[in-house]
């Protein structure tokens, strides 16, 4: 595991998959434009770390994160199903039927103890504490021409629940008004526009912390879609298999990872708003200018020398979508707690996560696909899809041109697409009204006589297995022959 960012950078660099840019590069514009072009690359391009931004001393990295290869590396596993399979054993623990299946299950036991984090009285993360420092320091970027200003986009925004003490931890972007404000982007529906609900009813200041720079997986917990009241710091530890560390912080009352390497600790009051962007998105559109909370700064802790880790949104691919298919895997078998009869789930790059969903069933009842679709729009941040496309078992939704083809002869339209209503996402630009419209549900199962199919249904065309064996074998020498050419 990586304790930090540095020994991050430095094992992908190690593999051959980070570019250092030694040039000086603007923040303005130029970094976004060199990180996008890096995206769009194939595979997604090398991680990038920009010495000399023009301005500053403080070196940026982006797309550390934007291919799966550099996730897995991040998560320290050699498959995200490995990370799947230690949740499922978690969850589901097996009863032992003697001394040695009790033996077996200790490391799993063991791994709940990496859950709880822990407090230390020191940290890198504050070598350098200053009250009076404003974000002019940072080498904060302007990410798109139409953006509203200049953005903190990869901030692990840290609150707690003034009643429970609850923490919250969620990637909120953060459009930097001047050197001690910004704008505080927390959707209706996140766990931190809750805790400041509840500060407004209160009528108190609602306590931040923004934590910069942190270690990879500390990083990737930010974004995991956790189910609300459940503290983000858990699956840091589970994952990273040792307890989080945390530091308190200098002038607010909450805890910092000790592993980032810059602070952002504030504050932000009840009842003032103010506006925020445009904003170039991860839906490849800019979002519009709405009021949002105020971030005041009272105070930066730092590293001596700190890199200021950032990312880049806008048309997919980009680094988000390698983040979400961590996601993707990691929390299927949570879903299949409530949902067994799920075989698998994609959420395709151009799908932004919540537009499109391909789920694959094992179909065992009249109307199963329907019940799934409903199931979902019930289920978490599952509520926002917009499109629920359900097949067959045998239909592998990681393919999405399989996936297209079988929903185009699998479905009669006025028969099989059902619509209704309810919360969509806050950058939900097509709903009629913000954060309410409509989605629909797609049933590209096999339709049985139980659910009123008369006709017979077609057989799919495929050849045998061994017809296959033997084409793969000619096809391999023929495809060697070609290449040579």
């Amino acid at each position: 595991m990586h304790r930090d960012l540095n020994e991050f950078i430095a094992a992908i660099e190690a593999r051959g998959m980070l570019s250092r840019v030694t040039e000086p590069v603007s923040p303005d514009l130029e970094i976004c434009a060199v990180t996008d072009r890096a995206s769009k690359s194939p595979g997604g391009g090398p991680g990038l770390l920009f010495e000399q931004p023009t301005g500053y001393d403080i070196p940026v990295a982006t797309n550390l994160f934007g291919s799966l290869e550099r996730m897995l590396l991040a998560l320290g596993v050699e498959s995200f199903e490995q990370v799947a399979d230690e949740i499922e054993d978690l969850i589901t623990p097996k009863t032992p039927s003697g001394i040695l299946d009790a033996m077996k299950l200790l490391p799993a036991i063991g791994r709940l103890k990496d859950l709880m984090p822990k407090v230390v009285s020191t940290a890198k993360c504050q070598e350098v504490v200053n009250e009076d420092a404003t974000l002019d320091e940072l080498p904060i970027l302007r990410c798109w021409p139409d953006d509203g200003g200049r953005y903190i986009t990869f901030p692990l925004v840290i609150t707690k629940d003034p009643e429970t003490g609850a923490r919250n931890i969620g990637a909120y972007r953060m459009q930097v008004y001047d050197g001690r404000t910004t704008a505080m982007h927390w959707q209706r529906h996140k766990g931190a526009a809750q805790h400041f609900r509840v500060a407004e009813r209160l009528g108190k200041r609602l306590e931040v912390a923004v934590a910069l720079s942190p270690d990879p997986i500390m990083a990737y917990a930010a974004t995991a879609p956790m189910p609300e009241g459940l503290d983000e710091l858990l699956l840091a530890g589970f994952l990273s298999r040792q307890r989080v560390e945390l530091i308190k912080a200098v002038t607010v009352d909450l805890e910092v990872p000790c592993s980032a390497q810059i602070v952002l600790e504030g504050y932000v009051d009840p009842g003032e708003r103010r506006r925020e962007g445009p904003f170039g998105d991860h839906t490849g559109f800019y979002s519009l200018a709405d009021d949002f909370p105020v971030f005041h700064l009272t105070c930066i802790t730092r590293r001596q020398h700190p890199t200021y880790l950032t990312t880049v949104v806008g048309i997919p691919p980009m680094e988000d979508y390698y983040l979400g298919c961590a996601s993707e895997r990691i929390f299927l078998p949570l879903i299949r707690k409530t949902l067994p009869e799920i075989v698998d789930m994609h959420f395709p790059a151009e799908g932004i996560f919540h537009n499109c969903v391909f789920v694959s069933i094992d179909k065992r009842y009249p109307g199963h696909a329907r019940k799934i679709m409903n199931a979902f729009w019930g289920l978490g941040q599952l509520m926002f899809s917009k499109i629920i496309i359900v097949v067959d078992s045998n239909v592998d939704v990681q393919n999405v041109s399989e996936v297209a083809w079988i929903v185009g002869t699998h479905i009669d339209p006025e028969r099989d697409i059902q619509f209704t209503r309810g919360p969509v996402d806050d950058l939900e630009a097509a709903s009629q009204i913000p954060a309410y419209g409509s989605k629909m549900g797609i049933d590209a199962t096999k339709k049985w006589t139980s659910e009123g199919f008369i006709r017979e249904w077609p057989t799919r065309v495929v050849t045998t297995p061994e017809a296959s064996e033997a084409a793969e074998k000619i096809w391999s020498q023929i495809a060697s022959r070609f290449k040579e050419r």
